[in-house]
């Protein structure tokens, strides 16, 4: 893929800005410079970054409801109501019931937890689930991470005798269900700081309300802040705020007492013993708790996240993770048929769009193809499976871009439909699929704008080799977690060389090994780029080039530093 590569240098005043805080700081203006482009100006604020603290989260009770929804689950339980715990079969999903019941169950037996079946039921609410509930005289449903548009299943439950709770993020439609309590920051009415909660975090926010009212202390909720941490990443929601100081907490307790659940996928996956980040939970422990829901039933997963036997544990992650190997297999066969497909359609081609339909496809894997498609062809894009005479899927969307309104627009097209800027899931009548193709493409084309249809790397800082160093490495592990809003910063550094050994390595011959010099310095760096062998030739040429890169450590030299080059150029390219 060919980048555009952005680099907005600081005006004199922030440059003085920056070494001013530097100085007060006791850090390189390097990272002041990485500081002042996340909006952080002062001593203070710089420390809150650097040391998010759990005394710093927002008071539960200014989300909207939450008073009343703590009152109604005091009310059931005083009255012994039968609770049950419902919730979507994503990461996000899984990990809310998981983190919501292992509380509870601390302080209350008559409770239990549902995850509908994806292929039999569908997203969301469904009416199975709702009959299943009144037949176990289910008084009171707590959903979460879905439930913020189902007016007529929470209206359908009222029949039944059953109250809601929504704990939810996802974006509200105009009418929301006639529940008890709702719990959503994106709210059009709400009054909560911070807007980009998951749904694991509006989870977590109910419980730390429920502990607040009674009296029940916060070291109590600590060891489920893991479960919030593995859903922040997975979920892809911004790091920053309230986000940040659950994602640092719970990184730090999945690293040092997770839960017993945890422990066996991070067993499974062959992380024991190292120090675990985000990247780790997107790549690895994420697919496997989404394996389940994806290619069987997401009950499992929450089975294996409330397990308290580590070895009952083992069984059931390496079960997990025989699906895991299910899903990969299935998703480089339909990866593979949406490249042909689109290769072979003409009409895409020029198109600011993909829509793809297949109604071989398997649901569970059309949120993954739809990632890829996306990545590689770098525009908005939808895949569509079949199922029970229904067209499904997903649209995933490029960096800047709400697909969410692109969907909403074509919503008399669909039956339903639901999600997030960069995440949309959709259903709509197969026959609707060429004119929502239609519809959809042409809001794409109308609301894109033309710096969006170029793939970019955001450069933080323009820096010399001799500026790298160990201590430089080691305050930039400062600015993790990294995710939305705060990613690992990209660097640029001008006029290297090679040293005259770099090689082209890998199976496929498709990476390149770099030892390189630049031009203000005798340094020599290591570096590696995956994936861009084609840019050998002009290496092996002695002519300078200008490179885009992390910092990371050394995997096979401890104590060493090297960079991971995102892109190369030739320097007058640049």
């Amino acid at each position: 893929m060919s980048f555009k590569w952005n680099y907005d240098p600081l005006t004199p005043e922030r440059s003085k800005q920056a070494t001013e805080l530097a100085e007060k700081i006791g850090m390189s203006p390097i990272l002041a410079e990485l500081l002042l482009r996340r909006g952080i100006r002062t001593e203070p604020a710089a420390k809150r970054f650097f040391r998010p603290s759990l005394s710093e989260l927002i008071d539960p009770f200014l989300m909207n409801d939450m008073d009343v929804a703590v009152d109604r689950l005091n009310d059931a339980m005083g009255r012994k109501e039968r609770i049950m715990i419902y919730g979507d079969y994503d990461v996000d999903g899984c990990t809310a019931v998981a983190l919501v019941y292992k509380f509870l169950q601390q302080f209350y037996s008559n409770i239990e937890y549902y995850i509908p079946d994806r292929y039999e039921e569908g997203y969301g609410i469904s009416r199975k689930g709702l009959n299943y509930a009144a037949s176990q005289n289910v008084k009171l449903i707590i959903v979460l991470d879905c439930g913020i548009k189902a007016v007529d299943e929470i209206a359908y439950a009222r029949e039944l005798g059953i109250d809601f709770i929504i704990c939810d993020h996802h974006v509200p439609d105009d009418e929301l269900p006639c529940a008890v309590a709702i719990l959503n920051p994106k709210r059009t009415d709400s009054t909560y700081p911070f807007k980009e909660l998951c749904g694991c975090g509006v989870g977590f926010k109910f419980m730390q309300a429920f502990a607040k009212n009674n009296g029940i202390p916060f070291s109590q909720l600590m060891p489920l802040l893991d479960f919030c941490a593995v859903s922040i990443a997975a979920d892809i929601v911004s790091v920053t705020s309230e986000n940040r100081i659950l994602a640092f907490h719970g990184l730090k307790q999945l690293n040092q007492n997770p839960s017993v659940g945890l422990k066996a996928i991070i067993e499974i996956c062959g992380l024991t013993g190292r120090e675990l980040t985000m990247n780790d939970i997107i790549f690895k422990i994420g697919p496997r708790i989404n394996a389940s829901g994806r290619v069987q039933n997401g009950t499992e997963t929450v089975d294996l996240l409330v397990e308290r036997d580590i070895q009952r544990a083992l069984v059931a992650a390496a079960h997990i993770n025989e699906y895991n190997e299910q899903r990969k297999d299935i998703d480089k066969q339909m990866s593979e048929e949406a490249n042909q497909i689109v290769e072979r359609l003409e009409s895409q081609e020029h198109q600011p769009a993909i829509v793809l339909y297949n109604e071989g496809w398997k649901k569970g894997v059309v949120g993954i193809v739809a990632s890829r498609v996306t990545e590689m062809y770098y525009r908005p894009t939808v895949v569509l499976s079949c199922q029970n005479g229904m067209a499904t899927g997903s649209a995933r969307s490029i960096a800047g871009y709400d697909i969410y309104n692109a969907i909403k627009s074509c919503r008399d097209l669909l039956e339903n439909f639901g999600g997030h800027t960069y995440a949309v899931g959709l259903t709509l009548k197969v026959e609707n699929i060429p004119a929502f193709r239609q519809r959809f493409q042409q809001y794409v084309s109308e609301h894109m704008h033309i710096e969006q249809t170029e793939a970019a790397l955001d450069i933080e800082a323009v820096v010399d080799f001799k500026d790298i160093t160990k201590k430089l490495y080691n305050d930039l592990r400062k600015f993790a977690p990294y995710g939305v809003d705060n990613p690992k910063p990209l660097l640029c550094t001008r006029h290297v060389y090679d040293y005259g050994t770099s090689k082209v390595v890998g199976k496929q011959q498709e990476h390149i090994k770099l030892e390189l010099v630049d031009s203000r310095s005798s340094n020599v760096m290591n570096g590696i780029a995956f994936g861009q062998s084609a840019a050998a030739r002009y290496i092996k040429s002695k002519r300078s080039f200008d490179i885009v890169y992390t910092i990371e450590e050394n995997i096979y030299k401890r104590g060493e530093v090297q960079l991971q080059i995102e892109d190369i150029k030739p320097s007058e390219d640049v």
